[in-house]
């Protein structure tokens, strides 16, 4: 016998890996905003990412954040910063141990900037789940161009 009340309280895939994504998001060492993301392909995780220092470097934490001393806005200047994105990290990993991530859903928690944006694209990522906004209006225009499904991601 099938309990309905019990699948009626499933979470959704969505709600499944947005809240995986909470979890990955605090390994972050961004002190401006603690970002994460989730590849997913077939319903299965193939890799992680939150922005950071590339590894074996010293994180902002120990040596102060670069942007917050050249008061730089966010959105501008990406490459004025001792960390790589969440994306790029996670896009990174894929590729690491050879694994493709061609048709995958990326599950992040801002809606990606214009250097993501491209390499996701190349990547081969088809959706695109995010929770917040990110103020980058060409990335925008890229990922519908490229016919990337983006869809902002509100917990019902």
């Amino acid at each position: 016998m099938i309990d309905e009340k019990k699948m009626e309280q499933r979470p959704s895939w969505d709600d499944y890996f947005m809240s995986i994504l909470q979890t990955v998001k605090e390994r972050s060492t961004c002190y401006r905003r603690k970002v994460g993301a989730v590849i997913v392909k077939d319903k299965r995780i193939i890799a992680t990412g939150y922005n950071g220092a590339p590894t074996g470097l010293k994180h902002c934490y120990e040596v102060g954040c670069l942007r917050e001393k050249l008061n730089i806005p966010s959105g501008q200047h990406h490459e004025l910063c001792r960390g790589i994105h969440a994306e790029q990290n996670a896009i990174i990993q894929a590729a690491a141990y050879g694994v493709s991530i061609n048709g995958a859903t990326i599950y992040i928690t801002h809606s990606p900037c214009v250097q993501c944006a491209k390499m996701m694209i190349n990547a081969g990522i088809k959706r695109i789940v995010y929770s917040g906004d990110y103020p980058d209006e060409l990335a925008k225009q890229l990922l519908d161009e490229a016919n990337i499904v983006t869809e902002r991601y509100i917990k019902a």
